[in-house]
């Protein structure tokens, strides 16, 4: 009997220059062994039990106090809802706000699974531009003359996939926005905590912290910790938070994965989490730093903007390739990315693609670059 092929399932003869998770190497065995031991020397076997709609209020309090440090400003447990991870955020989040035939707006271009999860909800799609600097407000001010949203949909900084960070004139004027036209800002913001540089505005989490009532902030563990914990939260206000609580869902199951989150507040409180994404930070930059250098030196028909954080590049490559046939050519050559009208709603982007610079050491990145450079020079 074959075996399903799993999304991190990677042949050993290939480097997958696309591939936007982390490398099993940097995940800490170790530390996560040490916290569910001392979990289980307890004796107590409440963890196993149908968990508290919100999430465990202990391991809500460690989040927060993780989040305060991190982002340099106080987080309050209460606005702070426990999920499975941003894919079953956005599900519920959908469900809950949302009706079939319902529009949204989306980035254009986005993280590729977002728009499966709305079409599942059969949601209108509606395209907002990007530029350098991440959502254009022009496209967004435009577009709702036309259409009246529930939600936005945003990556706001090291955005999957162009790499680009929202600043904060424009994050100021989206939610004056947001509060006029009466629509949710689903700000999805898993890369916040792995900035490589000082100068990162503060996250939307932040602002619906303080007050803001039409901002809904995502974050994961996937990234900075392991995917496969399937842990994450939602920052809200109280109120927000409460409808999810209510929700039929969590009725039926209780509150969403209470056995991964009793370990996880483990490695928060002993300090292990702080240390370990200071650690995936400093192995992560110089990551980054020899892909751009090497871009720079083999790829000069390419043009990009160098990301400060997260895990990718968006590579804009001469019109006349297409990423599609490209990335075909390049099985020849033992090397893969992602084509940008993977993450384009509308079939755009036709001749960029994606490169991740986290899921492999240097010396990868140098050969995967080499041999795409080699794909390239076909004609």
């Amino acid at each position: 009997m074959s075996l399903p092929i799993t999304q991190s399932q990677i042949p050993p003869d290939i480097i997958d220059l696309g591939a936007g998770e982390p490398n099993q190497s940097v995940f800490p065995l170790d530390m996560i062994h040490r916290a569910a031991d001392e979990q289980f020397s307890k004796g107590d076997p409440s963890f196993l039990q149908y968990g508290a709609e919100q999430g465990d209020g202990y391991f809500r309090l460690a989040l927060a106090k993780f989040l305060s440090r991190g982002y340099g400003l106080p987080m309050n447990p209460e606005g702070i809802f426990i999920t499975a991870g941003i894919s079953s955020a956005l599900d519920l989040l959908c469900t809950l706000f949302t009706q079939a035939g319902d529009t949204i707006f989306v980035e254009e271009t986005t993280y590729f699974v977002a728009p499966k999860i709305f079409a599942d909800h059969h949601l209108k799609i509606v395209p907002i531009a990007m530029d350098e600097n991440g959502l254009m407000i022009e496209s967004l001010e435009e577009n709702l003359k036309r259409f009246k949203p529930k939600f936005l949909y945003t990556i706001p900084i090291h955005h999957n996939p162009t790499g680009s960070t929202l600043m904060d004139a424009r994050r100021a004027r989206l939610i004056e926005l947001s509060q006029q036209f009466d629509f949710l800002i689903l700000a999805d913001e898993v890369y916040q905590l792995l900035s490589y540089t000082d100068d990162s505005p503060k996250p939307f989490a932040a602002r619906a912290d303080s007050g803001a009532e039409n901002i809904v902030s995502l974050g994961s563990f996937s990234k900075i910790l392991a995917p496969g914990l399937r842990l994450g939260w939602i920052q809200a206000r109280p109120q927000r938070i409460k409808r999810l609580v209510t929700s039929g869902l969590l009725d039926s199951g209780g509150g969403m994965n209470p056995f991964t989150s009793a370990i996880v507040r483990g490695i928060i409180e002993c300090g292990d989490l702080e240390n370990h994404v200071n650690h995936l930070i400093e192995t992560y930059r110089p990551r980054l730093q020899k892909m751009d250098l090497l871009l720079r030196q083999h790829l000069t028909d390419i043009t990009y903007t160098v990301p400060k954080g997260g895990y990718f590049f968006w590579l804009r490559l001469p019109k006349q390739i297409d990423a599609i046939k490209l990335r075909e050519r390049a099985k020849t050559f033992k090397v893969d990315f992602r084509q940008g009208a993977l993450f384009s709603s509308i079939g755009g982007s036709q001749n960029y693609m994606r490169l991740c610079f986290a899921h492999y050491d240097e010396a990868h990145i140098q050969e995967g670059i080499l041999r795409l450079k080699e794909c390239l020079e076909v004609r």
